[in-house]
């Protein structure tokens, strides 16, 4: 198993009439260039603060919220790199987002339309409580309403 992990290997997938070593040297070079370009490509969306660090220079926000998983597709949509880091020593727990991007814009657009959907979020949707109760007074109401006599016939056909 340890050489299994030690060994990477790559497959390479072309189509000829025939293989000649010019063939396999052009595969190869494609397939080298291809591989350097991704490592080189700067990453985007979530990474860790020593990745984000070595771009230069940082920012950090503080979000209160638990739910920071929506911000990820926007960060994304802004081309933002950022970092998450959880701050215990307060009461409650907040949340310190390092963050990198190519241009103040992009980041105070990021950030404008993430606490616009927060806050869409908390507008549209009740409180389970408050609906609760609403569900309670309105099945109390059906009871009250209901007329307590029942009118039963029987024997006699109805027409």
């Amino acid at each position: 198993m340890q050489e299994e992990l030690e060994n990477k290997s790559v497959v390479l997938a072309t189509n000829t009439t025939k293989m000649t070593g010019r063939t396999l040297a052009l595969l190869m070079r494609a397939a080298l260039r291809k591989m350097q370009e991704s490592r080189n490509k700067p990453k985007q969306g979530r990474q860790s603060i020593k990745q984000l660090s070595k771009g230069g220079s940082l920012s950090t926000v503080e979000i209160k919220d638990d739910n920071i998983k929506a911000f990820d597709p926007i960060a994304r949509k802004y081309n933002i790199s950022y970092s998450l880091k959880k701050d215990i020593s307060t009461e409650p727990a907040r949340w310190l987002v390092f963050f990198r991007a190519k241009d103040v814009d992009s980041m105070t657009a990021a950030f404008k339309e993430f606490s616009a959907k927060v806050v869409k979020r908390d507008r549209d949707k009740p409180s389970t409580r408050e609906a609760m109760h609403k569900h309670q007074e309105v099945e109390k109401n059906k009871v009250r309403d209901r007329d307590k006599t029942k009118q039963k016939s029987r024997g006699e056909p109805e027409l």
